[in-house]
């Protein structure tokens, strides 16, 4: 049995055939415009006439999933998914069965399929990116909650609130890697899209007296999160997932932050790299339809 696997992100869409026992047979990536939710339909569309092989459509999506319906309440960045019945939707254009669940979920899920969580009963997996997103696994279950919001760790605030606007203090707008790369291409007077995660780290290592600050406040922010995290939940481990966790001595310097904490003990890897939500979206297919 093989799956069409999708991770939707709001610049790329990863493709990939998966068997039953989580081996991509095949990968594909294509750039989306905009968070262009039309271009992300018809590249899957695209993809599955490709490979008539595929017996099943397993989706990793951002924002808030019914996992058992396939319904996406709110798209994330891909505002063309608010209200949108994506299982609905697909199977009625390709005859075939189609589970979707939340992003970070499927980087939680990869890790219990596959990862360095199959033993484990109490974890969670936190993912740095555009936004903080999160997954919790309680008890030997995956935790939904009753509006399936469960695990929005970036809505935590890593600061008392001291303004009408809320919001402002929490880790989605003072602790994500888009926040980092603002502040640091602010201080330079050059726009956004001139630095990079990569260029603001760099400069750290480099001695920036600037980077330093930012970057130090940025661990500190992630860090507060962590810790209070610790403290709701006693997991086993935390899994620290997203693109940042490929840069050489990332999750180092993260526990040194958490040591003044004390919680650098808990956290860890996520193992599945850039394919855990393919991964993990195909564990939830295999579990929804395990007789197809």
């Amino acid at each position: 049995m093989s799956i069409a696997a999708f991770d939707i992100g709001g610049t790329a869409l990863k493709m990939g055939v998966v068997d039953a026992q989580g081996t991509i047979v095949e990968k594909g990536k294509a750039t989306i415009v905009d968070s262009d939710g039309d271009q992300i339909l018809q590249a899957m569309l695209d993809w599955v006439a490709a490979h008539p092989q595929c017996t099943g459509i397993a989706i990793s999506a951002p924002g808030y999933v019914n996992p058992h319906t396939g319904f996406i309440e709110m798209g994330g960045a891909i505002r063309r998914f608010d209200n949108f019945p994506m299982k609905a939707w697909l199977e009625a254009k390709t005859s075939r069965p189609v589970t979707v669940e939340n992003d970070a979920n499927c980087v939680l899920l990869a890790e219990r399929w596959l990862g360095k969580a199959k033993s484990m009963d109490d974890f969670l997996v936190l993912t740095i990116g555009t936004g903080i997103g999160g997954a919790i696994f309680c008890n030997g279950k995956l935790v939904h909650g009753k509006r399936f919001r469960a695990g929005e760790f970036g809505y935590m605030f890593t600061d008392r609130p001291a303004s009408r606007h809320v919001t402002n203090y929490t880790m989605n707008t003072t602790c994500t890697l888009r926040v980092l790369r603002k502040r640091y291409a602010d201080s330079l007077g050059q726009p956004l899209e001139a630095i990079t995660g990569e260029a603001v780290f760099d400069a750290y290592e480099a001695g920036d007296r600037t980077a330093r600050r930012l970057v130090d406040d940025f661990l500190n922010g992630i860090a507060t999160g962590l810790y209070n995290l610790v403290n709701l939940f006693d997991p086993e481990t935390i899994f620290i997932g997203g693109g940042i966790i490929e840069r050489p001595g990332f999750l180092a310097l993260l526990r040194e932050h958490l040591r003044w904490f004390g919680i650098d003990e808990f956290v860890c890897a996520a193992s599945q790299g850039n394919d855990a939500g393919l991964l993990g979206s195909v564990y939830h297919f295999n579990q929804q339809n395990a007789t197809v």
